[in-house]
């Protein structure tokens, strides 16, 4: 019982220092389409405040939203969350006739 309960908390501290470590590649990777978004915007005419406030917002919350909720279905799956809703499901007793 004890032996389980570490492997699970191991498994799930495991799964929280690579979430974590994903999520700061996600923030440099989501900076880096912000940088290239404005870059683009300057190529093809004037930036104006309003414009870069609004790609700076909208790249960043984007790519963090999209990114960020697929890395959190990563660290649930890893965690070992989702084995408890699948153990939950299962039968423990054939069903009778």
């Amino acid at each position: 019982m004890i032996e389980g309960y570490l492997h699970m908390t191991n498994r799930r501290e495991k799964a929280m220092r690579e979430f974590r470590r994903t999520m700061s590649w996600l923030v440099v990777l989501a900076v880096l389409m912000v940088v290239g978004a404005l870059t683009f915007l300057a190529v093809m005419g004037e930036l104006q405040t309003h414009m870069v406030v609004a790609t700076i917002l909208g790249v960043f919350i984007s790519m963090m939203l999209g990114c960020g909720l697929f890395a959190l279905a990563f660290l649930s799956d890893k965690s070992g969350h989702d084995d408890v809703v699948t153990d939950a499901s299962k039968r423990k007793d054939p069903p009778k006739p």
